[in-house]
């Protein structure tokens, strides 16, 4: 088959103008195909369309979240999720619908093709036209609950912050600020609570409708089939909840209960859980993008020069997308700021193959996770760019996580290279590593938490608000932190709001469990074999992209793909022989 782009869809094309797109479907709709040769270049001829089509998505998905607040991108994007996407699904199915037939006709290498077939199949089975309006609605929905997050500020020590710049306070060694600046977010979120509430009411009732519109009880076996989950069944996510509830939670307790001793006080309190529990001042590993940047390619350059070849391509952080540039715009866009959507992700730009990270960084040690998280996705989707199929460009969920969250534990020791976040303090880089490998383990059981709370959710589709809090409150009793909600009732009782995955990537939660795992193991084998061999093995692997089933990506790393209770043990106890190595 190719092995070169095809030069199907011209260079110069709009692909947000929907009369520009059509004829390109329609002539892929028409094509005669004769052989397997022929459906090989047609296949890829599809492919680049549709890396067309969501780089201009891409493109206005990114100007929209990087200024909420500016009504152009928030329209522009608004105007084409409803104008376009409509009218391309059902062209998308049609062509699904001929690539099943062509692929039963002619019979392609199994080995090569059969992850698309299956794929391609799930999507045939579940498209049904009604649906179109009703992922258009949950798109503008989204778009309203991140407009509604980007906006929110606080006024502290005299001056407007976003909620991502207080998180400075959290790490503050004095109480009363910590208090008064947990209250100050949590009070702002409060403001919004029945807001945000509307949306989600609305979220699950237009799911549950998508979901029994195909054929299924609820929206939980829907979007089970929607993600390509074929290795895996809610069973094994109960047996992860499992795992969680009876390894993980003593340690991480047993962790809450030194930190309340060593603070010296009678009862931890939410804003205790940040602050460095030996009365260190906080950890400060940068200043801004740009430093962000320089002292992650010297963990890169450290660690792997295929890596910081990589991370080199991305730029120097001192960018921003702004209207001028939003068509083009650079690959980084890290500082917080107002009117900026919350979180972090990567987003790949298919059709010019050039990886897009966004982050609300603040100066805080966890901005240097999600920097080195976020370049792990971008690594995933550069070791894939000469791949022809868009399809297998991107990779399973579980398996995309291992790329990034690897890069959280395989660059730690060279946090503490001399130009990198911690090199003139040995004592900091301690500190680093201590925190990354606790938080690795005593995540997990909020992972579990939002997991369990959208199964849940799902099956209870009809539920009411009464209802849902009460579950939320069961299952913060079942996984939740050693520290004390008194008097914080309304405060606990919507804490999972601040989850956006919940709005925005239902469902996705599980699989950063998975991927955790997974990069333990990794990590474990750097330990074990070298730091070489694990990165041999990283790559080998995502350079697979996602051209095979799950299990197979996770064997290509020599990681075992299993989430019980029996790896978590092992996992976690590995993890705190380590913890004992390093000083306190």
């Amino acid at each position: 088959m190719p092995t070169v782009p095809t030069d199907f869809v011209p260079a110069d094309i709009d692909a947000t103008d929907f009369a520009q797109l059509e004829p390109l479907f329609q002539e892929l709709l028409d094509r005669e195909i004769g052989s397997a040769s022929e459906l090989e270049h047609w296949l890829v001829d599809r492919s680049e369309l549709e890396a067309a089509f969501s780089e201009a998505q891409a493109l206005l998905f990114i100007a929209m979240t990087c200024n909420t607040d500016d009504a152009s991108a928030s329209k522009a994007y608004e105007s084409f999720v409803e104008n376009v996407p409509p009218k391309v699904k059902p062209l998308v199915f049609r062509l699904d619908r001929k690539q099943k037939e062509l692929a039963e006709r002619f019979a392609l290498d199994e080995h090569r093709y059969g992850v698309l077939n299956r794929d391609t199949a799930a999507n045939v089975d579940l498209f049904r036209k009604e649906n179109v309006p009703i992922e258009t609605a949950l798109s503008k929905l989204v778009q309203k609950y991140d407009t509604l997050c980007g906006a929110m500020t606080v006024e502290f020590d005299g001056q407007e912050r976003t909620l991502p710049q207080m998180g400075v306070y959290q790490e503050s060694t004095d109480r009363p600020v910590r208090e008064r600046a947990w209250r100050a977010v949590a009070s702002r979120r409060l403001q919004d609570a029945e807001a945000i509430n509307e949306i989600y009411d609305e979220m699950i009732r237009r799911r549950d409708e998508l979901a029994r519109n195909a054929g299924f009880d609820n929206f939980t076996g829907y979007t089970f089939k929607a993600m390509h989950r074929f290795d895996y069944s809610p069973k094994e996510c109960f047996d992860f909840h499992e795992a969680c509830e009876k390894i993980v939670v003593p340690f991480a307790r047993r962790l809450d209960e030194q930190r309340r001793e060593r603070l010296g006080v009678e009862v931890l309190r939410p804003w205790d859980m940040a602050v460095d529990e030996r009365g260190r001042p906080p950890l400060r590993p940068f200043d801004g993008g740009a430093d962000l940047i320089s002292k992650t390619r010297a963990a890169f350059s450290a660690l792997d020069p295929r890596l910081s070849a990589m991370f080199e391509r991305l730029g120097d952080g001192s960018g921003r997308v702004t209207p001028d540039n939003a068509m083009d715009p650079p690959s980084l866009d890290l500082d917080s700021r107002k009117g900026k959507a919350p979180g972090g992700y990567q987003y790949m730009r298919d059709r010019s193959r050039m990886p897009f990270i966004f982050m609300n960084a603040a100066g805080l040690h966890r901005d240097l996770e999600t920097m080195v998280h976020e370049a792990g996705h971008a690594f995933h989707s550069m070791l894939c760019v000469d791949e022809p199929l868009v399809h297998y460009r991107e990779s399973p969920i579980e398996f995309a996580e291992v790329a990034s969250m690897s890069m959280e534990l395989l660059t730690m020791r060279q946090w503490g290279e001399k130009d990198s976040f911690y090199g003139s303090s040995p004592e900091d880089h301690a500190r680093a590593m201590r925190i990354q490998l606790e938080t690795s383990i005593t995540f997990l059981p909020w992972m579990a938490t939002i997991d369990a709370f959208q199964h849940w959710v799902y099956a209870n589709a009809n539920h009411t608000r009464d209802e849902r809090t009460a579950q939320w409150l069961e299952l913060d009793e079942r996984f939740g932190k050693g520290f004390s909600w008194e008097g914080l009732d309304a405060e606990r009782a919507h804490s999972w709001q601040r989850q956006g995955h919940l709005f925005g990537h239902p469902f996705y939660y599980i699989e950063y469990g998975i991927a955790q795992l997974g990069s333990l193991q990794l990590w474990i084998r750097s330990l074990d074999e070298g730091p070489a061999v694990a990165i041999d093995a990283y790559m080998d692997a995502l350079r697979l992209g996602g051209s095979r089933p799950l299990p197979e990506l996770f064997a290509a790393a020599g990681l075992e793909f299993d989430f019980g209770p029996a790896i978590v043990e092992r996992l976690v106890s590995r993890v705190e022989d380590e913890l004992s190595k390093l000083p306190d």
